[in-house]
């Protein structure tokens, strides 16, 4: 397979796939710059997009940013290059999150990855609706895990006891996100009333979703109160499927990391006609971070609860256009 050259078309395409990852609130805290002669990308972390509240220590901005590192990779092998990342390259710059290096083409796909992720990145968003009682296959979990490990992470699906206490514990983080004014009102600043937003970040109401009414699922509540225009409360399944996704380290590597083993994840889910919505209420809170995993020694670091099932798509949410994020200048050195 030749490479495409990265002419501005190409260019274009690498950045919107990437823009495409799941960011937490969809606050999409990432920025781009080019280097047109290695040619590489710099992904850098977009700070004015942070929650100081929800995510004071940046983990879920990584965890981001490291899911669009990933579909940045799949972009790149889809037009023919092989994506060489570097992870926190410079320790003098923090802000410069990953490398993404575009060297020659190999044979086959450069990153190995099958070559129905590309396709499917377009398609991927989450759902917070309620999913039906049909049985997940078992290879398409064995699959979702797989793809977790290749990134250096850990994705498992418990029994349903201890998917019940994960989900209890999901439960008591929403309680308190609720109670959070000032998580609140940081969470009200990212839901907009109409189709699609100015900024074309943040969520439009409609897709919130609705609220379980029998409370089997903590989805979580952005308006940080029960609204008559939000949809009526609804019963979710009775026995819903989520993943707890794990890293052995708990490093802004593993972050990285984590977020690149996530969005895998949710592509290949997304393959098998999946549905997905992600649970990240309880890592907001370090004690029910820790009750997730209460040995991360042997069970590992908690980094996502991922719920999947099948479903409706539910709304799509807005991308930025590519061009409000990419820089092409390179700065001296």
């Amino acid at each position: 397979m030749r490479s495409t050259p990265l002419d501005a078309a190409t260019l274009e395409a690498c950045v919107a796939a990437a823009v495409a990852a799941p960011s937490i609130h969809n606050t999409q805290p990432w920025r781009f710059r080019l280097d047109p002669e290695a040619p590489a990308f710099e992904v850098r972390s977009a700070v004015d997009r942070a929650l100081r509240h929800t995510d004071p220590v940046g983990r879920a901005l990584h965890l981001s940013v490291g899911a669009c590192v990933f579909n940045l990779r799949v972009a790149a092998a889809h037009f023919g290059w092989s994506p060489f990342v570097r992870l926190l390259p410079d320790p003098e710059d923090p802000g410069l999150l990953a490398t993404v290096r575009l060297g020659g083409c190999r044979s086959g796909h450069a990153t190995g990855h099958r070559g129905d992720l590309f396709p499917a990145l377009w398609r991927r968003h989450s759902s917070r609706f309620p999913f039906s009682a049909r049985p997940l296959p078992r290879h398409a979990l064995a699959e979702l895990a797989d793809a977790a490990h290749l990134e250096g992470a850990l994705l498992g699906f418990p029994a349903a006891d201890e998917t019940a206490r994960l989900l209890r514990v999901a439960g008591e983080a929403e309680f308190r996100n609720r109670a959070d004014g000032e998580r609140g009102v940081e969470s009200r600043r990212w839901v907009h009333q109409g189709p699609d937003s100015p900024t074309r970040t943040g969520l439009p109401w409609s897709a919130l979703g609705p609220q379980d009414r029998r409370e089997r699922i903590p989805m979580r509540d952005f308006t940080a109160q029960r609204h008559a225009e939000r949809l009526p409360a609804q019963d979710f399944e009775t026995e819903p499927v989520v993943g707890l996704l794990t890293t052995s380290h708990d490093r802004r590597t593993d972050w990285l990391r984590a977020g690149q083993a996530l969005e895998h994840a949710l592509l290949v889910a997304t393959v098998h006609g999946l549905r997905a919505s992600l649970l990240h209420q309880p890592m907001e809170w370090p004690d029910l971070r820790r009750a997730l995993s209460p040995d991360p020694d042997h069970g590992g670091h908690a980094q996502m609860l991922i719920r999947v099932g099948y479903g409706p798509a539910g709304p799509l949410t807005p991308w930025r256009d590519p061009h409000a994020v990419l820089d092409t200048q390179v700065p001296p050195r």
